[in-house]
């Protein structure tokens, strides 16, 4: 139960915050638990517990017990994090508040009538609603990176959790490889760009002189499909959204202005703004994206060619080649071309982690060898080419100190973080006055009342 208990800690702690629209009886709230100077509200269980019961109607009365066990070890962390007077300004609350609720509002295409409608309330006070809540999870975040920030992990200790863990219990890991990239994007020839200017130029002018209006030139024209089934509107954005030249041109428009033509990376735009506050903007935009041709396609498929065997000779060395040529805004650039598997945040991919394409165009290459241009097409559709070193490959194999110390390494230090932070809530449960009511007697909570330090 205790394992339970702690494991469920570890998945929920900063989970408890989350903006839930769920029905409720009404009840007499009551304070059931005290740690410290912090408070638990019996409201604040049975909410937790009602959003649970969304995920998992099956679940009983008792999981109350362990939702109120992780409030109190969450209620340590915020009660110590105040004793320790970790830093926490009214912008950061501001900032995280602002995101969170731009994040629900852009789910619902910026719709702020039907937020209201949802939540009962609006955008403000929504905000005002949750920011002791807000702050109170800055504050436990802060004070847990405090605790575990110095853990590290020794050599022997890498060895010694790796002869901790029975033999039949060792992971058995796929082959797993790693590897590089270099992605270039075709470049629009001069004609199909004047040819998209032309057009945008014409559509812009047909707004202007009143011929159509803003909502139908983007539903109709746009090439940017999220905003253009919304007439061009792309909700409510923080200055850092928008590319430079946008973001530069957005913020300088007076309400319900209409912007001049603009160039950015994904093509020629107009903008027109529909409200402001403060650092935030709603607008809407038009965008044009010159046409690629086939000719444009090969001339950049025949440019990375040469980039291949270039690097084939051993005149240029790969990483040198990234900097010189691939794309500058790829996670990849900055780490030598070196690219991160997204669902396990290392760089290691087994061959289900990659798509098709990728794995056959490197399947039958050894370490140090590079694929053939891969045509590819980008999150944005933008099509463009992609060279694929494979740099190391591993056979399936049960793990071993020899071929996965990196990942040993990082399992060892994530359990030694887990032991030294569920050591010191223990240590603290022990020191804290904790009260818990009656109603809860039931539940076997450790360090149930402690002595006020």
């Amino acid at each position: 139960m205790q394992h339970i208990r702690n494991t469920f800690f570890l998945l929920v702690l900063f989970s408890l915050f989350g903006i839930n629209a769920y029905s409720q009886d009404k009840l007499i709230d009551k304070v059931i638990a005290k740690v410290g100077s912090e408070h638990i509200l019996l409201s604040d269980v049975e909410e937790e517990f009602s959003y649970s019961k969304t995920k998992d109607p099956g679940l009983s009365d008792d999981i109350k017990c362990i939702i109120l066990d992780n409030m109190i070890a969450q209620k340590l962390v915020i009660y110590y994090g105040k004793v320790d007077s970790v830093e926490l300004s009214d912008e950061e609350v501001e900032t995280q508040l602002d995101y969170r609720f731009e994040s629900i509002l852009r789910q619902m295409n910026g719709d702020e009538a039907f937020f209201e409608e949802y939540y009962g309330a609006n955008i403000s006070e929504m905000k005002e609603r949750f920011r002791d809540d807000q702050k109170h999870k800055i504050l436990a975040e802060k004070m847990q990176m405090k605790l575990i920030s110095e853990v590290d992990i020794t050599p022997k200790e890498v060895e010694k959790f790796y002869r901790s863990v029975p033999v039949d219990s060792l992971p058995y890991f796929k082959s797993e490889m790693e590897i590089s990239e270099i992605i270039i994007t075709p470049k629009v020839n001069a004609i199909e760009k004047q040819k998209a200017l032309d057009k945008i130029t014409a559509l812009r002018q047909k707004v202007i002189s009143g011929e159509i209006s803003f909502a139908d030139a983007a539903s109709k024209n746009s090439q940017d499909k999220g905003s253009a089934a919304r007439g061009g509107d792309l909700g409510f954005a923080k200055r850092g959204v928008y590319v430079p030249e946008f973001e530069a041109t957005v913020f300088s428009l007076a309400k319900d202005e209409i912007s001049e033509v603009i160039e950015t990376e994904f093509g020629f735009h107009f903008i027109q703004m529909s409200e402001r506050r403060g650092n935030t903007v709603k607008a809407k935009h038009v965008l044009i994206k010159p046409e690629i041709t086939p000719s444009d396609l090969e001339t950049a498929k025949a440019q990375l060619d040469s980039i291949r065997r270039v690097i084939l000779v051993d005149s240029l060395k790969f990483e040198l080649a990234v900097k010189k040529y691939s794309m500058k805004n790829l996670p990849s650039y900055s780490n030598g071309g070196r690219v991160k598997n997204p669902q396990t945040n290392n760089t290691f991919f087994a061959a289900d982690d990659l798509d098709p394409d990728s794995y056959f165009a490197i399947f039958e290459l050894k370490p140090g060898e590079i694929s053939k241009p891969l045509e590819i097409q980008l999150p944005d559709g933008q099509k463009a080419f992609r060279l694929i070193q494979l740099n190391t490959i591993s056979k399936p194999h049960k793990a071993n100190l020899k071929e996965d110390y990196d990942k040993l390494a990082q399992f060892a230090k994530e359990s030694k973080k887990n032991e030294y932070f569920v050591k010191w809530l223990g240590k603290k449960r022990a020191q804290t006055f904790i009260y818990v009511d009656p109603l809860f007697e039931k539940c076997n909570l450790s360090g149930k009342k402690g002595v006020q330090p």
